[in-house]
């Protein structure tokens, strides 16, 4: 099984190399690692339309991607379960607001049964937390933004 500072590791190399997808196994323990590039294909919710045009198609849109919010942005460092508080009678570790000193704990990433805590890099103050508590993130998502 591999440790969070190699799964850490990998996810940096994963980023830097331009690679779109990885997968490793070993005994029990499967880990996927998508690059910025890959294409996540999944099903669409139950009853929900699917529209397909082709970008040549009179009226077709493009979505543009989200707008990176302005500031200092902390990102998701693993895929998971983001967590706002240590446990869901505690407070949150970092709400908006809240000044932090370098290494306090901004939030918890759950994944694969283990908490991951994420520690702040630099001073500062939480302007604004974007994902909500227990909510699913992705490898590079912007999790909070500090001032």
């Amino acid at each position: 099984m591999f440790s969070i500072e190699e799964i850490k590791s990998l996810i940096d190399k994963v980023s830097q190399s331009g690679l779109a997808l990885v997968e490793l196994q070993e005994k029990d323990f499967k880990l996927v690692l998508k690059g910025r590039e890959a294409v996540c294909a999944s099903a669409p919710a139950a009853g929900a339309p699917v529209r397909e045009a082709p970008s040549d198609a009179p009226g077709a849109e493009i979505a543009a991607p989200a707008p990176v919010p302005a500031g200092n942005v902390v990102t998701a460092p693993i895929v998971g379960t983001f967590y706002a508080a240590a446990a869901p009678d505690k407070p949150p570790l970092a709400p908006a607001g809240k000044s932090v000193k370098k290494g306090d704990v901004l939030f918890i990433i759950e994944s694969m049964k283990l908490m991951n805590e994420v520690l702040a890099e630099r001073d500062g103050q939480v302007a604004e937390v974007l994902v909500e508590n227990g909510a699913p993130v992705e490898f590079g998502q912007p999790v909070l933004r500090m001032a």
